[in-house]
């Protein structure tokens, strides 16, 4: 696919490479002009001694590793500042996950690309706290788990379901949507009004939309063009919190104790979002072939449009009505999660402090303004496989966290600590009020088969005291923390920098992950 004529690859011997980075202030690196042809503006990155030898690997041995990446996106119009990667970076479709880059909405000819917002739009964690302790779940941890993945349709992808006795939905024999686990409903009003309608409907609490990114809706969406619904929910896992780093910030997130039980949830809008990215690939691929004015591409997966274009609007138009049924779906699984705290253990959810702590997205494309050569700007910041991280302040941010900054929700890999981090100043001096979002892959999936043991990787969840309800033996090796960066030296980088700032560290004690519609395997 291309928006127009696309650049043969620039290859250069790795020796070569490593001419164009420059270490700056620690850690922070600087890729000149010239690492890839075409670059508008520098490439800024951030790493630490931990992660940079994993970037520099890819860089060696990646077809076309992230910084690569990070060099063609730099290549494209309208951009301003520096193309931007994160500690947890790794080559992805067109653009890095782990990658920022915004674009002047001023300029007609800046551009709003698909491959800078991924395929499952709107792709996101949410944190549930509680009132229990570690105490109080230990003795029931293997019903809780079982009860959570009874009570929510898959740990996967959203697939069949109904009512059954227990008075909330089973599993079914075919697949549906998430949408015939519930009452009967338009999905447009869902993709239209996200959060709005959750609450509307009773799945949420009215409180639950105001500690949303967005507070859970992105306006001037557009549900009618959209194709067929899904949703990821990659994982729900139980944790408790380990390490207070920021006991004012921990307080005013109701997480100021450790011991205490929380909830994590990873999912997004994969089925819509991918549908909605594909369309529009589609579509702008064929309108440059009739654009006057060509927009010249490095990669051919950077297929893109001016932002004001009839395609360009359409698709963030499209992109919104996918992240509102995101969030509504990350809403409907926090009201079955609630559900089954309460059945395992028969108090309401309000009785056990089940509030969202926040909801944050790593897959956006957003206007938001930012001060660019001194002056206020309004830009559309790609955000893929990135957090937002507002300081202190700012009205976007949440009342009762306006003198903490925006809550940063940062999941590790599987059976390793999760963080909890604020944004800072700096961020948004630097990053465009951007942060990590995860660990970040070193290995791919099937590499993961290939090089780690099944028995090796369980033995190694149990002896740290984690439950697990998985689909398939391969999703344990696939999702193993040896086939990620290590999310500490992650959230270190960030923290080092003052990009964000550490609050709180989690640890997990129950998790499930993986898609299936038959039993789930419980791992011993």
């Amino acid at each position: 696919m291309s928006s127009s004529s696309a650049s043969p690859v620039v290859r250069r011997p790795f020796e070569e490479d490593k001419k164009f980075i420059s270490r700056m202030e620690s850690p922070r690196w600087h890729i000149d002009k010239g690492f890839v042809e075409n670059m508008n503006v520098p490439v800024k990155f951030y790493a630490n001694e931990k992660i940079m030898p994993a970037v520099m690997d890819e860089l060696q041995q990646g077809f076309l590793p992230a910084l690569k990446q990070l060099g063609n996106v730099a290549s494209l119009p309208g951009i301003v500042g520096n193309a931007i990667g994160l500690p947890d970076i790794h080559s992805g479709y067109g653009f890095a996950v782990g990658s920022v880059a915004a674009f002047d909405a001023s300029n007609p000819r800046a551009i709003v690309s698909p491959g800078g917002v991924g395929f499952d739009i709107n792709c996101g964690v949410r944190l549930l706290r509680t009132n229990l302790t570690l105490s109080d779940v230990e003795p029931v941890k293997e019903q809780l788990v079982q009860a959570l993945y009874d009570c929510i349709p898959r740990w996967g992808w959203l697939g069949g379901c109904r009512a059954g006795e227990s008075g909330y939905p089973q599993r079914g024999s075919g697949e549906m949507l998430l949408f015939e686990c519930l009452p009967r409903v338009s999905t447009f009003y869902v993709q239209q009004y996200g959060m709005d309608w959750s609450v509307r409907e009773g799945y949420s609490w009215v409180e639950d939309k105001y500690h949303c990114e967005e507070q859970g809706r992105l306006l001037n969406a557009n549900a009618s063009e959209l194709g067929t619904l899904g949703a990821g929910n990659h994982y729900a896992e139980v944790q408790v919190v380990d390490e207070i780093y920021d006991k004012y910030a921990a307080k005013q997130l109701g997480l100021e104790r450790q011991g205490q039980v929380c909830l994590m949830m990873h999912s997004g809008s994969r089925g819509l979002g991918h549908q909605v990215a594909t369309d529009a690939l589609q579509l702008m691929c064929k309108a440059a072939m009739t654009r006057k004015n060509p927009i010249h591409l490095n990669d051919p997966q950077l297929s893109c449009a001016p932002i004001h274009s009839e395609e360009g609007q359409l698709y963030l138009r499209s992109m919104a009505a996918a992240a509102n049924f995101a969030w509504v779906n990350r809403s409907t699984i926090t009201f079955m999660a609630r559900q089954a705290f309460s059945k395992v253990f028969k108090q309401d959810a309000d009785d056990l402090d089940m509030h969202v702590v926040y909801d944050i997205s790593h897959n956006t494309a957003k206007l938001e303004e930012h001060l660019v050569d001194g002056a206020v700007k309004q830009l559309l910041v790609h955000r893929k496989g990135r957090h937002s991280s507002l300081p202190a302040q700012p009205p976007l941010v949440a009342s009762d966290y306006q003198s903490i900054g925006e809550p940063v929700l940062i999941g590790g890999s599987m059976g390793t600590c999760s963080y909890v981090l604020v944004g800072t100043h700096t961020g948004e001096k630097e990053t465009f009020s951007s942060t990590c979002h995860g660990a970040g892959r070193v290995l791919s999936r099937s590499g993961s088969r290939r090089k780690l043991d099944y028995d090796h990787v369980t033995s190694e969840l149990a002896d740290r005291g984690v439950s697990m309800r998985v689909a398939s033996p391969k999703l344990i090796v696939e999702e193993a923390p040896e086939s990620y960066k290590d999310v500490t030296a992650v959230v270190n980088t960030c923290h080092q920098a003052g990009i964000s700032s550490k609050v709180v560290k989690m640890r997990p004690i129950a998790s499930g992950q993986g898609l299936s519609s038959d039993l789930p395997m419980a791992v011993e």
